[in-house]
């Protein structure tokens, strides 16, 4: 018992002190803690200069896409007033007169496009595994993501880092329970995933949606619909209790139908999905567009027949 108290605590210790290096936990300070940073690295010196062209991105960084409008207004305040808070930087093991970013690619991306040519960068000797959970904790904290791609950091950091839910929490800032339901949220069919992704579903929605068996169809008509999460609570209870299972529980689909439906989907551009009626010879097919374009394609199709080979 002693011992697992011990080493939550010890996690803690690191993760924050993590955090100091790259200035997570004192936002108003400009340069980082060399105290919060004593087992990352050893001792800094003060914040350099250094040429944008020999530094590179680390092409092991955990996050893959950069919201295009925050970093337009990132480009805007460094035109205006520079890059206030330094990067770091390690010596890029492919390159040895170069350096590798390890916190701070926005803040280089935009000053690459400001037009700056150095920006201050401290440099710090660590390894590769010291390096990807710097990515991960400063992409939580700063890079407004997704609430999949939170939950993807912080299984990261639990899973190739030992950290616990609560050392997570306590070093985050955040409360235990939103650590536990923001994980939940990766048992979701990719599905409901991609709508989270894009915003098409707020966290909310998508934690009511975990506990059903096939949350699917009513992610859907939670886009369509526009439905609150009180309603998709509601629906979920409804849909999930075992007496509507029973009454509307499915056959598995045939090689034939599962075939239609991918061919109708490359000639028409829409998402199809092909329902037959329990016990009869009946069903639903369903379109999903996602542009007006996409629905005058859908007419003009409807109005001059589709092609050959689907008739």
């Amino acid at each position: 018992m002693t011992g697992k108290s011990n080493e939550r605590k010890g996690l803690g210790r690191g993760l924050s002190a993590l955090m100091g290096e790259v200035g997570l936990t004192t936002p108003a300070r400009e340069e980082p803690s060399d105290a919060a940073m004593a087992g990352y690295g050893g001792r800094a010196g003060p914040p350099a200069e250094t040429p944008i062209d020999l530094i590179a991105p680390n092409p092991d960084q955990p996050r893959r896409h950069f919201d295009e409008d925050a970093l337009l207004d990132l480009i805007r305040s460094v035109k205006a007033k520079g890059v206030l808070q330094p990067l770091i930087l390690r010596p890029d093991p492919a390159r040895p007169e170069g350096y590798q970013i390890v916190a701070g690619e926005r803040r280089w991306r935009a000053a690459q496009r400001a037009g700056l040519h150095s920006v201050p960068a401290v440099v710090r000797d660590l390894d590769d595994t010291e390096v990807l959970e710097i990515a991960i904790v400063e992409n939580i904290q700063r890079a407004g993501l997704n609430p999949v791609e939170e939950a993807a950091g912080y299984r990261q950091l639990m899973d190739r880092f030992g950290h616990t839910q609560e050392a997570l929490a306590t070093a985050l800032g955040k409360s235990r329970s939103h650590i536990a339901n923001t994980l939940r949220l990766l048992a979701l069919p990719e599905e409901v995933l991609t709508l989270l992704r894009n915003g098409k579903l707020s966290a909310g929605h998508a934690r009511a949606l975990v506990p059903m068996a096939d949350p699917v169809p009513l992610a859907r008509e939670a886009v369509a619909k526009g439905l609150t999460v009180r309603q998709i609570e509601e629906r979920a209870r409804r849909l999930d209790s075992p007496a509507a299972r029973a009454t509307h529980r499915r056959p598995p689909k045939d090689a034939d139908t599962r075939e239609l439906e991918r061919l109708l989907a490359a000639q028409t551009g829409l998402g199809v999905r092909i329902d037959g009626e329990p016990g009869g010879p009946g069903g639903t097919v369903r379109l999903t567009y996602r542009s007006l374009d996409q629905l005058d394609r859908l007419a003009a199709l409807l109005s001059h027949g589709l092609p050959n080979d689907l008739s």
